[in-house]
């Protein structure tokens, strides 16, 4: 009966220390999902704004501005 105490001893203590694990990993994948959500948001109002310059802009495009006059 000693053996069988032991091995369950064995089991729970592996266990709570999966459980632990699990619980730090959520806490990390919660952590890295607002990142995303912010980085994503972050990257949604860049392109906004590229647009609105890119719209808005009197600047002509690289290939249809004159050289410089050293060429």
């Amino acid at each position: 009966m000693n053996n069988l105490e032991a091995r369950i001893e064995s089991l729970e203590a592996k266990v709570s220390f999966q459980d632990e694990t699990i619980d730090i990993l959520n806490d990390e994948l919660k952590a890295h999902q607002q990142q995303m959500a912010k980085m994503r948001r972050q990257m949604e109002l860049l392109g906004e704004k590229l647009k609105e310059v890119q719209g808005g802009s009197s600047i002509m495009p690289q290939e249809q501005e004159p050289p410089p006059p050293h060429y």
